[in-house]
């Protein structure tokens, strides 16, 4: 069979395509925007990339159309399948009926922490010999690619609230019917869908009407908003995690890179691994939970997270350039809300203590082009030494709120070149021995890492 999928370039569309690729489909795709690392991982995988979305790319017809969320009517390949009657479905419509049926679905929802819980967990599984299956919106380090069908029942998905398609307005995460739940956090978001929060807690609601009684929800005690859409309705047993939940951490160091961790206040194991922050503390504790589900021991499970490799954009070191008299480190990270911004700088600086930090942010999610967030933004940055903001064409609200909010350390710039030299201004004038550049993105952002790293090299 012959799939042709409409926004292969996004994560959650390029996972497709492996799975397609994997059951031994041809799979061919368009996209508008096509850059790493998904583009680089299709291209591996052989898959057949086509930039744009020119009707020329379905003829001759494919089997089936997959279209991504991105498209929308007008887009001239949707009106061309439309027009010529050609098969059509979802990506999550598609996934369901192909791959999770009959499948044990470990799905990770919430706001944010999705990827990174995700990747944890299937990682426990794959450590523990029970080679799960995934669909995972980045690129796991342990394994190289965002999705593989796996050679067991289990199967790790990451599971958005974010809607299906232009012709299906429920939440992907409707069609998974899950097994084991984990929900992270709940906030607002996804401002150009949701009117408010009580419409994405609607959405939960449902998604906790699927999970069996015979399964298990692994939800975070300290979001209240979880904890309300939880007592709205649940007819599954539950296992808390947070300061407070049944699931918690002690003994922690202060970049949270060891933990000791407890269910019940009794001590199960002890953590010691490679990453860092109470979010992705909290992200260790939930996915332990639910590997303890499908029959994982709590202390085998802490003993693998010593071999975890991160995800690809997530607090991954994209470089270090050593100049005369400073050591620079350039970051690339998902955050593109205030909260998750918050948490990723905290991190760091508890890792790298009063070090300089540099945060460069890229407001290209809807919400954030919308100004949503514009009220949080600038507090979000207080851990950093200095924001640098690139103010995109076209952006609806005043941004310079921002700098308002953070005071003096805060500028915006119109250019990447502009922010590139900033960056470099600083590291000739500082007398710092170290510093730490942190970019904030979740697009390509005009390829602003390796621009910036070539830079630095050459002062």
């Amino acid at each position: 069979m012959h799939i042709h999928i409409l926004g292969i370039c996004g994560t959650f569309m390029g996972g497709i395509a492996l799975l397609a690729r994997a059951l031994g489909h041809e799979v061919s795709g368009s996209d508008a925007n096509v850059y790493p690392p998904m583009s680089t991982q299709l291209e591996e995988q052989g898959i057949k990339l086509q930039e744009g979305y020119d009707p020329a790319h379905l003829d001759p017809a494919p089997d089936c159309v997959v279209i991504g969320n991105a498209m929308s009517r007008g887009n001239p390949a949707v009106e061309y399948v439309l027009d010529k009657g050609l098969p059509y479905t979802s990506g999550p419509q598609w996934l369901s009926e192909h791959v999770l049926q009959d499948r044990w679905v470990l799905a990770v929802a919430g706001t944010h922490g999705k990827t990174t819980t995700a990747s944890i967990l299937a990682w426990l599984l794959e450590a523990n010999q029970l080679a799960p299956g995934f669909l995972i919106g980045g690129v796991p380090g342990n394994f190289g690619i965002s999705a593989r069908l796996g050679e067991t029942p289990f199967f790790v998905v990451e599971a958005d609230e974010y809607d299906t398609a232009f012709f299906d307005k429920r939440s992907k995460f409707i069609h998974y019917h899950p097994r084991t739940l984990i929900l992270n956090n709940l906030e607002f978001d996804h401002a150009d869908i949701f009117p408010d929060l009580d419409a994405i807690k609607l959405q939960f609601q449902y998604l906790l009407r699927t999970v069996p009684g015979q399964g298990l929800i692994v939800s975070n005690q300290a979001e209240a908003s979880l904890n309300e859409v939880l007592q709205r309705g649940c007819w599954t047993p539950c296992e808390t995690f947070s300061d407070d939940g049944q699931w918690q951490a002690r003994n922690i160091s202060d970049d949270c890179s060891q933990f000791e961790v407890l269910f019940e206040q009794q001590s199960q194991a002890s953590v010691n691994w490679p990453m860092i922050g109470r979010h992705n503390r909290d992200n260790a504790l939930a996915a332990i939970a639910a590997a303890r589900h499908v029959g994982i021991p709590v202390a085998k499970s802490a003993e693998s997270l010593a071999d975890f490799k991160g995800i690809k954009r997530r607090m991954e070191v994209r470089g270090e350039v050593n100049t005369a008299t400073c050591s620079l480190t350039v970051y690339d990270d998902f955050a593109h809300h205030p909260t998750a911004i918050e948490t990723t700088l905290d991190g760091l600086r508890q890792r790298v203590g009063s070090a300089p930090i540099i945060a460069i942010l890229e407001p290209r999610s809807n919400t954030m082009r919308m100004g949503i967030h514009q009220s949080s933004l600038g507090e979000s940055l207080q851990a950093a030494d200095m924001a640098f903001i690139f103010q995109p064409e076209g952006i609806n609200w005043d941004m310079t709120a921002i700098v308002e909010q953070a005071g003096d350390k805060t500028r915006l710039f119109s250019g990447v070149d502009a922010i590139i030299e900033a960056v470099c201004a600083f590291a000739k004038q500082t007398s710092e021995t170290e510093a730490h550049i942190l970019v904030m993105s979740n697009g390509g952002f005009e390829n602003i890492h390796a621009r910036l790293l070539g830079a630095l090299q050459s002062l």
